[in-house]
């Protein structure tokens, strides 16, 4: 029924996904002043953080799971359709940069491929067979990740059914607590976001909440085999001149060391930060601080409490 001024009231005991349901807030959108649509939109996406707070324990489950694989060579896979897809892709690219993480070990798989990345390629989510095959080359030490808003995207279901099919843990970050695809996750993670300030629009809170989801879930995992030490980027890789600035910084902050000294350094050790930290750390040779890096695979805590150095 319409309300008094002639708009459609968002109707009650629809079965639809809580991000295709019409929010009761947003129904006079298009009246709105654009601070009021900034300030409710914003509002908005405050419930995407506390939804996303509400799933941190089966989180931090999952990060242990697929710290455990990873030690034993297992690679992590995300698989979406859509900004779903998107956002994987760019959890997963941004980890080599910053943590110096070997390619193939965490992977964004997109419905529709690179091209789906820059332009829309909505019917690819369609396909259950490419989902499938996406996921073919999992294995049992694997963790696949499927990222659908709804639940039900036919692609991400055939990834998580094949991943599941090659001994791989599935997981399923969703925003609706009834998800079809629930059954295929041996952990279903729901971010319960509820209805969009447009309509299905789930590039708004739902994309947000997904969005902290990953880097929860991907900085989690790397502080856990060891890419960091303190709260520093050891394991960045320094491709350009703002990341060798950085490399030098984060060395006189780990060792106490000013930026000559710290350039020497690094020279010294071939640009390998890492390196440089546990030599001067423990005040040891370059060589030697590779081979304990080497001994307790790259972790610079790990090396440094070995007993080793002091």
């Amino acid at each position: 029924m319409p309300t008094h001024d002639g708009l459609p009231r968002p109707r009650q005991g629809d079965e639809l996904a809580p991000t295709e349901q019409r929010h009761d807030a947003s129904v006079h959108l298009d009246t709105l002043a654009p601070l009021d649509v900034l300030r409710l939109l914003n509002a908005e996406d405050r419930v995407a953080v506390d939804a996303v707070a509400a799933v941190l324990p089966q989180l931090a489950e999952v990060v242990e799971i697929a710290a455990e694989r990873f030690r034993r060579g297992g690679d992590v896979h995300y698989f979406g359709a859509g900004t779903s897809g998107r956002l994987g892709v760019l959890d997963a690219a941004e980890l080599r940069p910053t943590f110096s993480l070997e390619p193939g070990r965490v992977v964004g798989h997109i419905a529709g491929g690179a091209a789906a990345l820059v332009e829309a390629v909505e019917d690819a989510e369609d396909s259950e067979e490419a989902g499938r095959l996406a996921a073919s080359g999992l294995g049992p030490d694997d963790v696949a990740i499927g990222l659908a808003a709804s639940g039900g995207t036919p692609y991400v279901g055939g990834a998580l059914d094949e991943a599941r099919r090659q001994g791989a843990h599935t997981v399923l970050v969703s925003n609706n607590p009834q998800a079809s695809l629930a059954a295929l996750a041996d952990t279903h993670i729901v971010v319960d976001t509820g209805p969009e300030v447009v309509t299905g629009s789930t590039r708004l809170k739902a994309a947000t909440a997904q969005k902290l989801v990953l880097n929860g879930f991907s900085t989690a995992l790397m502080v856990a085999i060891g890419r960091t030490w303190s709260n520093l980027m050891v394991s960045v890789v320094a491709t350009n001149g703002k990341l060798r600035r950085r490399t030098v910084r984060i060395l006189q902050e780990a060792a106490d060391l000013d930026a000559p000294t710290a350039r020497a350094l690094l020279a010294d050790a071939d640009g390998d930060l890492k390196t440089a930290i546990v030599a001067a750390v423990g005040g040891i040779g370059v060589g030697r601080a590779r081979d304990l890096l080497d001994a307790h695979a790259g972790s610079v805590r790990d090396a440094l409490s070995a007993g080793l150095v002091r």
